[in-house]
């Protein structure tokens, strides 16, 4: 490879690293935090696992909208008019269901195998 021709290279992918990696260092440790806890323990594969789960879900998310589908999961089951306000906006209950769908779908792939992933 010519010098200077991994920039050119790196360059191309740049995008593609973003996408993936644009959670901030806080929002990651904070997810893991929560997730041992609800886990139940704070142990090594737990941790593992917990890396593993947010990792994944860095990939399908932007963190923009991770954020979003987040706050819309947790709160569109407030019942009546206040919950409105989260259940009706355009794309609401798609953007909840894909937050669901994932963050079950990293901790099956996550927690399900005995060795680390």
């Amino acid at each position: 490879m010519r010098p200077g021709s991994w920039i050119l290279a790196l360059a191309a992918f740049l995008p593609l690293l973003g996408q993936a990696n644009d959670f901030p260092t806080q929002a990651r440790v904070e997810y893991v935090l929560r997730c041992m806890d609800y886990h139940g323990e704070r142990v090594y594969e737990v941790l593992y696992s917990c890396v593993c789960s947010i990792d994944r879900i860095a990939t399908r998310f932007s963190y923009e909208d991770y954020v979003k589908a987040e706050v819309l999961a947790q709160l569109r089951s407030t019942a009546g008019e206040r919950g409105g306000v989260f259940r009706d906006p355009e794309g609401a209950e798609q953007l909840a269901r894909k937050y669901v769908e994932v963050t079950e779908a990293a901790e099956e792939s996550c927690f399900s195998s005995p060795e680390p992933p």
